[in-house]
């Protein structure tokens, strides 16, 4: 029995805690090969970047774009990206309206012309469209 393998087994005895052993193995395991105690891995779902297509860059029109994709899916204008079903949450889909609505008041004066004429547009098209799926117009 090796020197520290005597002391573990007498510091249990005594009733003490067991000092911990730190032992480099990198290298020495063959990657390739799962472990035998490890479950079999399922295959997870792949995104685009898994597959090498890099995410689109995140501006602030990607944005407003994203939010108004959650939008249209509330107000059952195109199929909810998880479920792909086609449901209507107006109470969500005003709440994320409102949320652009807030983000057009806290941005105006920091936004470039083009960046303006895209929230204002999205705004346009979702309050419209808030305004017929509950039936005030």
């Amino acid at each position: 029995m090796a020197r520290s393998d005597e002391e573990d087994e007498k510091n249990q005895k005594e009733g003490r805690s067991p000092r911990f052993r730190v032992s480099d193995r990198r290298g020495q395991s063959k990657a390739a090969e799962p472990s035998p105690e490890a479950p079999p891995a399922s295959e997870p779902p792949t995104s685009g970047a898994e597959k090498g297509v890099p995410p689109p860059e995140i501006t602030f029109t990607t944005f407003v774009f994203s939010l108004s994709s959650s939008a249209l899916a509330q107000l059952g204008e195109i199929p909810d990206p998880f479920t792909k079903k086609v449901e209507q949450n107006l109470p969500v889909a005003q709440q994320t309206i409102d949320l652009l609505g807030m983000l057009e008041q806290k941005t105006r004066g920091n936004l470039s012309d083009e960046e303006k004429k895209t929230l204002e547009a999205v705004l346009y098209d979702l309050r419209l469209r808030f305004l017929k799926a509950s039936g005030r117009i």
